[in-house]
Order: structure tokens, then sequence, then C-alpha cells
């Protein structure tokens, strides 16, 4: 029995201990908040007694006086005491909520809706448990605990970075301690959230980290987790990373909140630079000593601060014993001076002074070959192509370069041009046989490097039978009678392949006339062959497509004019009067598919119809005979004009092959001197009343074949004695260099000028199309009708 209880006896005394740990961690934690809430209010006190001349006992009574009379706590108010004296970036930080940010989680925020008060004195409590902390473990879990938590965060990393782009875990918080271990070194080059802010000097945010699939501390595949990297640096140097963990799916934060982390940001920079975890660098004598021992030249850039502590350019602090500058200027001329003024050019988008700064911030070291170099001297400027190196070595930028002499650089661009032109040298000599082949020549023949160069007499073995004679000519004429000569052949390679090469050569002579060697070069045309042979095909086919084209655009003209003719005489019906005019385009690829239509109907009303399918030529003719025949055959039935858009529409959308219009369809009736009228995404018709002209109020209609379902308006308009309506296209008003308003206006006050100045509606018309300013050659229709 005795026995039978002792494991749960050994239980409750394990829970107890476990119990007694818990609450020993949360006292020292609520013992390390007090400290930190003391240390706040005794720095508030000491900016009292200096402020106000008091002494330690009248600064705390004062305090706690004040903090009363503001319904606020002595640590709030030593907080806002802390902000109003410093006016750093904390201060910045826990100021109030920009205008126009938006409130935690996304919500908006009112104007005169301030900060959570809580935010100084969390800032600022993080603030003193950091410089407090005796290393930067203690900084990451008071980071957490004081600013982090309140925030919704639960867990932080701090990377310190290395001079060669890695990652050293220095401190985390939060994480489980396997993860820890794991990650307690990034290499170079792994990307990471961290290494992005490295590299991009940016705070980088993930909403949801597993959507970037970028692997990290603590992060499991399928969490969807929030992430923020933020660089921590000072002076333009980043010494390392701040990483915040969400265990949720993080939304956008309002400025506020991104502040207040590149704030801590900045406290965790101070804290990496007292409590370094990478090797500390050399110290400046042995940077010089190292540089002086260096043959090439080398710079020591000191960064250049400005007034409010950002880079703004470095300063020449050393130059080496070898150091001759690519300009050819002493070592005074540059020694001391900052590197923008002793090289403006380097400023360039990409150029020097970029890599340097990108170095300098982010420690991670550039080398380039054959990299350009420019100086301005005179206004002239030189420029030399060198290798360069450039690394950081604490806060200071080691730059070293090389200028390549002019035979290796003149060597490289030969290697270079011989590689991009698909060219080999060659030099044969005939008295001792001797043959040198460039590197180049060997690939270009298909055979390797250890191969034996192929003579010039060998040349018919390896060439196509059917250029054979050819080579036979060339030959003789380099050989025989010692002239210069270059022939095209196919040269069948050892791996099978066959490869159109022209080969240029000429004599080498002695004093006597004698023949001693031949050099040339042979070059692959293969490319610029088969260029040719795709060019010959290409033509016969474009001739081909333009005798298409040119037919297909007769034929659109002429089903233009047979259904439209260019004249048109005047059409009367009951009491209107209706004149008409098509314009086509001069150019017979133009040929649109801009349309009108006046008829009776049965019903004794009458149909007046204009309308524009989009695009030009034989589709676009087709288009407009299909939706004039349809509308006409429509209107037979009655219905009204929306009604009948409504039909057209259906027809445009299912019964013809991608077109699209715009039209106007209008029904007057005779009796009632009433016009219904409906539009499908044309311009209104222009009424002209008392010599006066304006535009019908614009109702609504979707443009024809956009929509299957569309709705359209019907518009009422009662006509009297004298009126004229005018409906047209866009051919008669549009220009490239004008808006479509603008020619509008200019039709309407056109439109008044025919009114007083001519007489007939045809006149009318002339005068309309006399003075309108269209300059796109397109087709054009005007219905005109008046009311007698």
């Amino acid at each position: 029995m005795h026995d039978r209880q002792q494991p749960a006896d050994e239980e409750t005394g394990l829970g107890r201990l476990a119990a007694t740990v818990d609450r020993l961690r949360r006292q020292v934690r609520e013992a390390h908040a007090a400290a930190d809430g003391r240390a706040l209010i005794e720095l508030a006190k000491g900016i009292l007694v200096e402020r106000l001349r008091l002494s330690p006992v009248e600064a705390a009574r004062q305090l706690a006086a004040l903090a009363e009379r503001a319904s606020l706590t002595p640590l709030e108010l030593a907080a806002d005491i802390v902000n109003e004296a410093a006016q750093d970036r904390l201060t910045e930080a826990a100021g109030r909520f920009l205008t126009e940010a938006g409130g935690g989680g996304g919500s908006p925020v009112r104007q005169d809706e301030p900060e959570d008060p809580s935010a100084a004195v969390r800032l600022r409590t993080a603030e003193s448990g950091i410089l407090s902390a005796r290393d930067t473990q203690a900084v990451s879990e008071s980071l957490l605990e004081h600013a982090l938590a309140p925030l919704g965060a639960t867990a932080v990393a701090v990377w310190a970075a290395g001079g060669d782009g890695s990652l050293t875990l220095a401190g985390s918080a939060g994480f489980a301690t396997g993860q820890a271990m794991r990650w307690r070194y990034v290499p170079p080059g792994v990307a990471t959230p961290a290494r992005q802010a490295l590299v991009e000097r940016r705070s980088v945010w993930f909403g949801d980290l597993s959507e970037a699939g970028l692997p990290s501390i603590g992060h499991h595949a399928g969490d969807r987790a929030g992430r923020v990297a933020v660089p921590a640096g000072t002076g333009g140097r980043i010494l390392g990373v701040l990483e915040i963990s969400w265990p949720h799916r993080l939304r956008p934060q309002p400025p506020q909140i991104e502040r207040q982390v590149e704030a801590l940001a900045e406290l965790v920079a101070h804290t990496l630079e007292s409590h370094p975890l990478i090797a500390p660098p050399l110290p400046d004598s042995e940077l010089v000593d190292l540089a002086n021992g260096l043959h090439d030249p080398v710079l020591i850039l000191r960064p250049h601060l400005d007034v409010d502590g950002r880079l703004a350019d470095f300063r020449i602090q050393h130059t080496n014993a070898g150091f001759v500058d690519f300009a050819g200027r002493p070592r005074s001329a540059v020694h001391g001076a900052l590197l923008l003024e002793a090289y403006p050019m380097a400023a360039g988008e990409g150029g020097l002074f970029e890599k340097v700064e990108h170095v300098h911030a982010t420690g991670e070291p550039f080398r380039a070959e054959r990299m350009p170099l420019t100086a301005l001297i005179d206004e002239v400027p030189l420029t030399a192509i060198a290798d360069v190196s450039i690394s950081r070595h604490g806060d200071t930028v080691l730059m070293v370069w090389r200028v390549l002499d002019e035979a290796a650089r003149v060597a490289g661009l030969l290697q270079h041009a011989q590689r991009l032109g698909r060219i080999g040298g060659f030099e044969e000599n005939l008295v001792t046989a001797e043959i040198t082949w460039s590197a180049h020549l060997y690939s270009l023949l298909g055979l390797p490097p250890t191969a034996s160069p192929i003579p010039l007499q060998q040349l018919p073995r390896h060439t196509h039978p059917d250029d054979a004679l050819a080579i036979v000519r060339f030959l003789r004429t380099l050989l025989h009678r010692h002239l210069p000569t270059s022939v095209a052949f196919r040269f069948q390679r050892p791996d099978g392949v066959s490869r159109h090469i022209r080969v240029v050569a000429e004599p080498v002579l002695d004093a006597h006339g004698a023949l001693l060697s031949v050099r040339g070069a042979y070059q692959d045309i293969s490319a610029q062959h088969w260029t040719e042979v795709a060019l010959a095909a290409t033509r016969d086919q474009l001739a081909h497509s333009e005798q298409q084209s040119a037919a297909r655009n007769r034929l659109a003209l002429q089903l233009q004019h047979a259904i439209m003719p260019p004249t048109h005489g005047p059409i009367e019906a009951f009491d209107l009067k209706i004149a008409v005019r098509y314009r086509p385009a001069e150019g017979e690829h133009l040929v649109g598919g801009d349309w009108y239509d006046c008829v009776v109907l049965p019903s004794k009303q009458v149909l007046l119809s204009i309308g524009d399918v989009a695009g030009h030529g034989i589709d676009a003719a087709t288009g407009m005979v299909v939706l004039r025949n349809a509308l006409r055959g429509l209107a037979t039935t009655g219905a009204g004009p929306a009604q009948l858009l409504t039909w057209l529409n259906l027809v445009a959308h299912h019964l013809t092959e991608q077109v699209t219009a715009t039209a106007i369809c209008a029904l007057f009736d005779p009796v009632t001197r009433t016009l219904r009228w409906a539009r499908a995404g044309h311009f209104p018709p222009i009424m002209i009343r008392d010599r006066q002209a304006s535009e019908i109020p614009l109702i609504d209609g979707l443009l024809l074949g956009a929509l299957s379902d569309a709705h359209y308006e019907e518009g009422s308009l009662h006509l009297e004695k004298d009126d004229v309506l005018l409906m047209y296209t866009d051919g008669l008003i549009e220009r490239k260099d004008r808006s479509l308003e603008h020619s509008q206006r200019h039709l309407l006050t056109v439109a008044e000028t025919a009114t007083a100045t001519t007489g007939t509606l045809e006149q009318r018309l002339d005068h309309l199309f006399t003075y309108s300013k269209s300059d796109t050659d397109d087709d054009t229709c005007v219905i005109a009708i008046q009311l007698r």
C-alpha cells in the first residue's frame, strides 16, 4: 500500500516544485520590471532637478504632484518627461499617430485619436532594461517583455552581422532552446528574412512568412505566422538585424508601429556595438600596416556623417605607399578628401560609391573584375579598367584596385571579340610546317584543345562535296597566285555537325616574292546563312500577305460603297427633311465600319440609325452589314429604340465574331412629332434650335457586343418647326492632338455658324465637313433631320 502511494507523492512533489519555480521566475520578472521602472522614474527626477533647480526630495514630490494632476501614473509621467527632454528616435516613435495612418489591425484612426498612452512607458522601460542588460541575450528578453509582447509578438531574435555577410544569433527570447541552437549561425548567401533586411537595408514585413517561402528561426512549414526583420545600425553601418515573430497572420501595421519597431532596432544597434559578438576588427594602426604592405593601390575610407547623423560621404583617411591614382594624380591630391570630391563620377547609379556604401552598411565584401573607374580631371572624364575589392573592417572600409595594363586589356578585348564574332585566327608557316591557332578556333571547328591544327592543304577533306571546287579555287589563288582571298563553304566537323564557315587569308612573302607563311581567320557564318534563308522565305510570305491584304481591303471598300454610297440625295418623309453624308477613309486599309440608315417603317414611323463598328478592314465592313440589316429587320416589330438596341446587342454578342460597336437608334412619330431615341456608347445627337446648338442630355447605354446582358435607357424629344438634329460618328471630330471634349465643343461652334451662314440642309452638312478639323482619316457618317 505504501509502495503504490509513493509515485503519487512524487508527482505531487514535482508539481509543487514546478509551481515554486514558476512563482520565482514571475517574481524575478516583476523585480526586473520594477527596477526598470524605478530607473525611468529616477531619470525623470534627475531631469526635474536639473531643469527646475530642485532637490531630489522636492523633485520626487513634484513628480508625484504632476502625475496626480495629469491623472497619470508616476511611470507614465516619467516617460513623458524623458521624451520631452530627449527628443530622440524613441520620442518620435511614442508620438501621436500620423493623421493618415490606420489604427492597430488596419482599422482607421481619427485625427484626434491619441496613441496608446502606455507606448511611451513601454519604449522607455525597454530602453532602461537594454541599457542595464549584461549581454545581448538579456536585451532580447527585455525587448520581448517590455516593448513587443504588448504588440502581440511572442518571440524575438537579435542577429549580429559578420564581415562576410553571415549572421550569428546574438540573443533570442520566446523561441525553443533547440531552435536557438540550430539557428546560432547562418552562412553567407542563405536567404532568410534577416538576410533580406540586411542586403536591402530596409525593414521587411511578412504578413505570412509561409507565403514568402523563407526559412527562419522558430518557423515551421504551414505556420501562418507574421514576421518583421529590421536592420539595426548607426551612422549608415548595419551591425545586425532585429527579427520579431507573431503567432498569427500579421495584418498591415500603421506607421506608428513601424516607427516603434525601427526605434527598438536602433537600441539593438547600440547594444551590438557595446557587446560585440563578432570578433573585433583590426586596430587602425594594424589596418594601416596591412594597407602599406600591399603593392596595389589602397584607400582607407571613414564614414562622413551629416548634422543629422546620416551617412553623407566617406573620408579618404589613408593611402598606402604603393598608391597610384588611375588618373595619374599623386597621393596628396586625394588624401584627406571626401570620396565624392576626389572621384565625383563614382556617384552614378550602380557606381563605385554605391558599392562602398553597401559594403559599409552590410559588411558584405564586394569584388569585381574589369570594373570601369572614372575620374574627372579638369572637367575631362578619364576611365580605367581595374579589378576592385572592397571590404569592411569595423567602421572603416578598405578599397583595393588593380588597373589592367594595356597589353592585358587588348588581349582580353581580342578574346572577347573573337568569341562574340565567332572568329578564330591562324598562322601557317609553310617553311617549317608549324601551325598556330587561337584558342577559340578549336571549339569553332569542333576539335578538342589537344588536337593537331588542320593544314590548309587538307581543307578539302573536311569540306562538303558540293563546295570542294570553291576550296580548290581558294587554295590556288592563295598558294599559287599569292593573292589575298576568301571563300565560304560547309565545314564537316568531327562530331558530324556541318557549319557554314568563311575563311579569309593572305600570303606572307619574303623580299624575293617567295611564299613564307599564310595568316588569316575562320568565321562561323551559320547564323547569318540561315538568317538570309529565313529572310528570303519571309519576303515571299510578306509579299503574298500584302497581296491578300490588298484584295481584302478592295473587297471591304466595294462592300461598303455598295451599301452606303459616298453621295446620297435628300430624303423626305412626312414633315421631315433628311440629309446624309458619308465620307469613306482615303486609304483602302483604313476602311471602317461606320454606317447609317433612314427608312419609313410599316408603322409609319421613321427609323433613324447611325453606328460605328470597332476596327478596320473586311471584318469591320461585314460586321457593319450584319448590324445595319439586323436593326432594320428588328425595327419592323414595332418595338421601341431601347428594346431594339437590347436585341441588337444580343446579335453583336452571339451571332458575330468579337464585334463591338457604338450606335444610336431613333424613331420619329410624325403624328406627335416626338423623337424617341436610345444610345449604345455613341456620342449624343446635337440639337440646333433658334440658331443655338447644344447636345441632347446623355442617357445610359453600353456599347454593343461588350456584354450579353446590357440595359439601355430611352429618351424622348419633342421637335418644333425648323429644329435641326445632327447625328454623327467620331470621324467628324477626332484629332490626334486634341481631346474629344475639345473637338465636341468646336463642333457645336461650327454647327451654329453653319445655321447662321448657309441655307439648305445639304449646304449645312457641306459646311460641317469643310470646317471640321479631324485628322485621323477615318470613315465619317452624318445624318441631319429638319422638321418643316
